[in-house]
Formats: C-alpha cells, structure tokens, sequence
C-alpha cells in the first residue's frame, strides 16, 4: 500500500466504513450487529481505520445506528421499497428485520458491485434485493432508473448514506430535483454536515495525508436548503447527540451535547447529523 494514496478513490472510503461496523459489531455492547463487515472491509478497510486511530469511529457508528433505526421506522410504517444511492459496501438488506416481500434496490458504480457480489455470493438477502450498476452522474440514466423503480413502488424511502458530502450544491440541487420527481418516492434519509464542520474535517484530512477525495456540500442554510427542491424536513439528529445517548464518546463531549442543538441550521458551531427530508 505504501505505493499509492491509503485511500485510492471512493469505494476505499466504503471499504473504511465496513472496518467501523466490524469494530462496532466486535463489542459485548454492540449497537448494531454487521458480522458481514470484516469480509467486505478486507486489508485495506482495516489499514485506513488504524490510521485514524485517536479519531473515534463514533460518527459513523451514530450515523448507521441512525440510518438503520429510520429505515426500519419506515418499513414498519408501509414503505415497500428502499433506494440505496451509492450503496457502496452496505449490508442492510442482509441484517435488518425487513418482509421477504419488500423490493431494495441498490445503485452504485459496477466495480463495486463486482466486488461485492463475489464477497457475497453464499449469502442470501432477507427481501427482495436489486443492484443496478449506474453511474449518479450519468443523469438522463439514473432519472429513467428512478422513474422506473417509481412505477413499480407504492410507498419509496430513499437513503444516501455518506454520498452528499462529495457532490457541489449544484449537483445536490439536481438530484433533489430527481428525486421529487417521483410521486412514490416519499420520504429521503440522508447525512450532511455543517459548513463549520466541513472546514475541521478539511483541516484533519489535510493532516492525515492519506488520499481523502475532495468532500464539498455543506450549505450555508442546512437542511432548509432542500425547500426549494420539492422536500420539506421532517428531523435533523445530531450525531453527536445520538453518540453521546450510547455513550460512544467521552465525558467531556456528553457535556458538549448537552449544548442546545442547532439541528444543522446556520450556527457558529459545528454540526453533523441525519436528516429525514418527506415530499412537499
């Protein structure tokens, strides 16, 4: 690895992530449970994880707990499909309590999913699940995906889980714009970060020297930023709040989440958390 940048494109970052749920899944505590993780995270997961050793996990930990917790709060309320934008190396449809009869369907970059199809072959989903190999950028093809997993959905969440922070406003606005274009596509799920917070995490990856790909959306607005794009916010959880309930950070940090929340809307300090957008 020493050839090359620890992280190589986007799909190490994926790689980086399985690493913290197996982390997260090897505790007698657990707050989740992912025992495929180890296997898609591989050596290189592990390695960018051990490099950001003294930088807790507990982010991404918070934001799974989060995103899995809303998921299945939607399921359990009727949805009957899922769209996983850039799903990368997510196992969700492998580990949560879902119907067999519910549709979830994946879209990512081919590479990944030929990666993760041969890590994946013994295993076998709990609901219905499709992978559609399609580049997010290619936007004629990815508004006729959408509109086709639409037609056949009575009631679609849609989750981007680690996706936004690398597109411009611009590119954000587009695909917002996409999404409410489908009548069954209801609710999003999606993190996002604070421009404060954004300028720290620029300041670390600097540092850290290791490769990070260039990370970009963080309005100025917040969450209020998707209003003129056809969705309304429903919540916006800080992540460190939701860290400090399960105690994933010290005491110091328990203390700071005690602040008042700014719920990602304009504010001097920094903020990171899960919003749920619903159609306007």
């Amino acid at each position: 690895m020493a050839d090359s940048p620890l992280i190589r494109d986007i799909s190490d970052t994926a790689r980086w992530m399985a690493a913290y749920r197996e982390q997260e899944t090897s505790r007698p505590d657990a707050l989740f449970r992912d025992p495929l993780a180890g296997r898609l995270a591989g050596e290189r997961g592990r390695a960018i994880a051990q490099r950001m050793k003294g930088r807790d996990a507990w982010p991404f930990t918070a934001r799974t707990l989060e995103f899995d917790e809303a998921i299945t709060r939607f399921v359990a309320a009727g949805a009957d499909a899922v769209v996983n934008l850039a799903a990368g190396l997510d196992t969700r449809p492998y580990r949560l309590k879902l119907p067999t009869s519910m549709r979830w369907i994946e879209i990512d970059l081919p590479a990944i999913f030929a990666e993760k199809d041969q890590a994946l072959a013994s295993e076998l989903p709990i609901c219905a699940l499709e992978r559609v190999p399609l580049d997010l950028a290619d936007v004629g093809a990815r508004r006729a995906t959408f509109a086709r997993i639409g037609e056949n959905a009575r009631e679609a969440v849609v989750m981007s889980e680690g996706l936004l922070g690398y597109l411009t406003e611009e590119h954000v606005a587009a695909l917002a714009d996409d999404l409410a274009a489908v009548q069954t596509f209801r609710h999003w799920v999606f993190d996002m970060v604070s421009p404060v917070l954004l300028r720290m995490l620029k300041r670390t990856f600097a540092k850290l020297d290791i490769g990070m790909p260039p990370v970009y959306f963080a309005p100025a607005e917040g969450p209020a930023f998707f209003e003129q794009h056809g969705w309304r916010v429903a919540s916006a959880r800080s992540l460190l709040r939701v860290a400090a309930k399960h105690k994933r950070v010290n005491w110091f940090m328990r203390l700071v989440a005690r602040l008042p929340d700014s719920q990602g809307k304009p504010s001097r300090q920094p903020w990171g958390g899960v919003c749920v957008l619903e159609r306007k």
